[in-house]
């Protein structure tokens, strides 16, 4: 098990930044892949940055590139999602997950996990 435990968040002016992070706990050693997700009201549930592997290869979705970067301290198990240029369409509730990988190299599994969210809200 892993326990995932959100901060930072809030409300915002358009143009300005916030930073959030997500601490993790329990199996730790076993985190493979984290990320940010969002979800606006009436939409589903979006990628917006992940991290895959300890080396920490990076993605993000297209409305977020430049501007948002998702980094993660493997020895404090933190994971942080600096979010600068904000826009109003970035209004959300963000989530942290974690993919944990385990078991024998000739069989893989993986349990997801997921934080409480919070809400980070950008008026224009």
């Amino acid at each position: 098990q892993v326990q995932l435990v959100q901060s930072g968040g809030g409300l915002v002016q358009a143009g300005g930044s916030l930073r959030l992070s997500c601490a993790a706990s329990g199996r730790t050693a076993s985190i493979d892949t984290v990320g940010w997700y969002r979800q606006a009201p009436g939409k589903q549930r979006e990628m917006v940055a992940i991290s895959r592997g300890r080396g920490g290869v990076t993605n993000y979705a297209d409305s977020v590139k430049g501007r948002f970067t998702i980094s993660r301290d493997n020895a404090k198990n933190m994971v942080y999602l600096q979010m600068n240029s904000l826009k109003p369409e970035d209004t959300a509730v963000y989530y942290c997950n974690v993919v944990v990988v385990y078991g024998p190299v000739e069989k893989k599994y993986e349990d997801e996990y997921w934080g409480q969210g919070t809400q980070v809200t950008v008026s224009s």
